[in-house]
């Protein structure tokens, strides 16, 4: 019998973000502590830019977002959110969404996996996904329900389980 696989991998829909990002633009324009202070919310480029007029309404409009994102099932350990720091006139946020799996934290996967999970399971990392492999379908579903139950510094999916 062949070997059975599922592939981790930390991917960020595009198309969800963007409508988590139209929803907080709307609701931006429609708060009222929002009017007045230039607050906003938009894409630059591959990175959010949140800008307000003051510290704690930029803040504000990263909160917004982060409740938007949530809503649209995108995890916060997704989003790569900065300090707020001022220009000119007022105060901006840069926020990224983080994609693929970096080499460190795909160790620390791996070793977790190695360490924790069963005896017949092996993972090998391909560039910025995992591939874990075992005889057993059961023991990959064990190694999914071991990695969900983990505290990982970011969010990661299961996809080509065959």
């Amino acid at each position: 019998m062949a070997d059975s696989s599922f592939d981790i991998v930390s991917k960020v829909d595009k198309m969800e973000a963007d409508n988590a990002l139209h929803q907080a633009q709307k609701e931006i324009e429609q708060r009222y502590d929002f009017k007045g202070v230039g607050a906003s919310v938009d894409w630059s480029g591959e990175k959010l830019l949140m800008k307000a007029s003051s510290e704690e309404r930029v803040r504000a409009v990263l909160d917004v977002l982060q409740s938007k994102l949530v809503k649209r099932g995108i995890s916060l350990k997704s989003l790569d959110a900065g300090e707020p720091f001022a220009s000119g006139k007022e105060y901006r946020i840069e926020a990224s969404l983080k994609n693929g799996i970096e080499q460190e934290n795909a160790k620390k996967i791996s070793k977790i996996i190695r360490e924790e999970g069963p005896k017949s399971v092996k993972s090998q990392i391909q560039g910025d996904e995992l591939r874990v492999t075992s005889k057993s379908r059961d023991d990959l579903q064990e190694v999914m329900a071991l990695l969900r139950s983990s505290d990982l510094p970011i969010d990661v999916q299961f996809t080509n389980y065959r």
